[in-house]
Protein backbone atom coordinates (compact mmCIF):
# COMPACT_ATOMS: atom_id res chain seq x y z
CA UNK A 1 0.00 0.00 0.00
CA UNK A 2 1.02 3.56 -1.28
CA UNK A 3 -0.33 5.51 0.83
CA UNK A 4 -2.06 4.51 3.56
CA UNK A 5 -3.54 7.93 4.30
CA UNK A 6 -5.89 7.71 1.35
CA UNK A 7 -6.29 4.20 2.56
CA UNK A 8 -8.11 5.30 5.22
CA UNK A 9 -10.28 8.06 3.95
CA UNK A 10 -11.40 6.03 1.33
CA UNK A 11 -12.72 3.58 3.98
CA UNK A 12 -14.36 6.05 5.81
CA UNK A 13 -15.93 7.85 2.89
CA UNK A 14 -17.30 4.05 1.79
CA UNK A 15 -18.53 2.60 5.11
CA UNK A 16 -20.71 6.28 5.64
CA UNK A 17 -22.16 5.75 1.79
CA UNK A 18 -23.26 1.84 3.02
CA UNK A 19 -24.49 3.63 6.66
CA UNK A 20 -22.60 1.39 8.37
CA UNK A 21 -21.06 2.52 12.03
CA UNK A 22 -17.99 0.55 12.40
CA UNK A 23 -15.01 0.72 9.98
CA UNK A 24 -11.70 -1.70 10.54
CA UNK A 25 -8.60 -0.05 9.20
CA UNK A 26 -4.69 -1.29 9.30
CA UNK A 27 -2.84 0.46 12.49
CA UNK A 28 -0.27 2.71 12.24
CA UNK A 29 0.72 5.75 14.36
CA UNK A 30 0.00 8.72 11.72
CA UNK A 31 -3.43 6.86 11.10
CA UNK A 32 -3.97 7.37 14.59
CA UNK A 33 -2.81 11.40 15.22
CA UNK A 34 -5.41 11.66 12.26
CA UNK A 35 -8.65 10.48 13.77
CA UNK A 36 -7.76 12.09 16.75
CA UNK A 37 -7.97 15.39 15.00
CA UNK A 38 -11.43 14.45 13.53
CA UNK A 39 -12.06 13.39 17.37
CA UNK A 40 -11.49 16.52 18.64
CA UNK A 41 -13.12 18.43 16.23
CA UNK A 42 -16.55 16.22 16.25
CA UNK A 43 -16.60 14.59 13.33
CA UNK A 44 -16.37 10.96 14.38
CA UNK A 45 -17.32 9.42 17.66
CA UNK A 46 -14.34 7.80 18.24
CA UNK A 47 -11.59 4.49 17.46
CA UNK A 48 -9.92 1.67 19.37
CA UNK A 49 -7.09 -0.36 19.53
CA UNK A 50 -8.59 -4.34 17.43
CA UNK A 51 -7.35 -6.62 15.61
CA UNK A 52 -8.67 -7.58 12.01
CA UNK A 53 -9.65 -11.41 11.06
CA UNK A 54 -5.67 -12.48 10.25
CA UNK A 55 -4.32 -11.08 13.74
CA UNK A 56 -2.84 -8.42 12.45
CA UNK A 57 -3.29 -4.83 15.05
CA UNK A 58 -6.26 -2.70 13.63
CA UNK A 59 -7.84 0.26 14.55
CA UNK A 60 -11.83 0.08 14.50
CA UNK A 61 -13.17 3.64 13.58
CA UNK A 62 -16.93 4.47 14.81
CA UNK A 63 -18.36 6.99 12.47
CA UNK A 64 -21.20 9.72 13.17
CA UNK A 65 -24.59 10.56 12.04
CA UNK A 66 -26.75 12.97 12.35
CA UNK A 67 -30.55 12.30 11.23
CA UNK A 68 -29.16 9.52 9.69
CA UNK A 69 -27.05 11.49 7.36
CA UNK A 70 -22.97 10.92 7.77
CA UNK A 71 -21.45 14.54 9.98
CA UNK A 72 -18.45 13.75 7.32
CA UNK A 73 -19.67 15.71 3.94
CA UNK A 74 -16.52 16.18 2.21
CA UNK A 75 -13.17 13.88 2.99
CA UNK A 76 -10.08 14.76 0.57
CA UNK A 77 -6.68 14.16 0.38
CA UNK A 78 -4.73 17.02 -0.45
CA UNK A 79 -1.10 15.65 0.32
CA UNK A 80 -0.38 12.40 -1.76
CA UNK A 81 3.22 10.09 -1.77
CA UNK A 82 2.96 11.54 -5.20
CA UNK A 83 2.98 15.35 -5.09
CA UNK A 84 3.52 16.36 -1.45
CA UNK A 85 1.73 20.00 -0.43
CA UNK A 86 3.71 21.94 2.43
CA UNK A 87 2.42 25.65 3.48
CA UNK A 88 3.29 27.93 6.12
CA UNK A 89 1.75 28.81 8.55
CA UNK A 90 0.13 32.31 6.39
CA UNK A 91 -0.90 29.81 3.76
CA UNK A 92 -3.25 27.16 5.57
CA UNK A 93 -6.06 27.18 3.69
CA UNK A 94 -9.56 27.90 5.17
CA UNK A 95 -12.16 25.20 4.23
CA UNK A 96 -15.50 26.28 2.96
CA UNK A 97 -14.49 29.88 4.87
CA UNK A 98 -13.66 28.12 8.18
CA UNK A 99 -16.34 25.27 8.72
CA UNK A 100 -14.55 22.97 7.46
CA UNK A 101 -11.15 21.31 9.11
CA UNK A 102 -7.59 20.91 7.14
CA UNK A 103 -5.29 18.30 9.10
CA UNK A 104 -1.54 19.13 9.19
CA UNK A 105 1.26 17.44 10.04
CA UNK A 106 3.42 19.59 11.72
CA UNK A 107 7.12 19.98 13.24
CA UNK A 108 4.80 19.77 16.99
CA UNK A 109 2.62 17.04 15.35
CA UNK A 110 -0.61 16.27 13.53
CA UNK A 111 -3.20 18.98 14.34
CA UNK A 112 -5.94 21.01 13.28
CA UNK A 113 -6.24 23.98 10.59
CA UNK A 114 -6.37 25.97 13.24
CA UNK A 115 -4.25 24.75 16.37
CA UNK A 116 -1.22 25.34 13.60
CA UNK A 117 -2.07 28.99 13.36
CA UNK A 118 -2.23 29.11 16.81
CA UNK A 119 0.96 27.64 17.71
CA UNK A 120 2.11 29.37 14.57
CA UNK A 121 3.68 26.20 12.65
CA UNK A 122 3.36 25.37 8.99
CA UNK A 123 3.51 21.97 7.50
CA UNK A 124 1.99 19.47 5.35
CA UNK A 125 -1.31 19.66 4.57
CA UNK A 126 -2.17 16.16 4.68
CA UNK A 127 -6.41 16.10 4.29
CA UNK A 128 -9.21 18.43 4.50
CA UNK A 129 -12.71 17.26 6.24
CA UNK A 130 -16.14 19.34 6.05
Amino acid sequence: MNDPIGDMLTRIRNCQMRGKSVVLTPASQLRKHVLEVMVNEGYIRGFEDATDENGHPAIEISLKYHDDMPVIRELKRVSKPGRRVYAPVDDIPFVRQGLGVSIVSTSKGVMSDAKAREANVGGEILCTVF
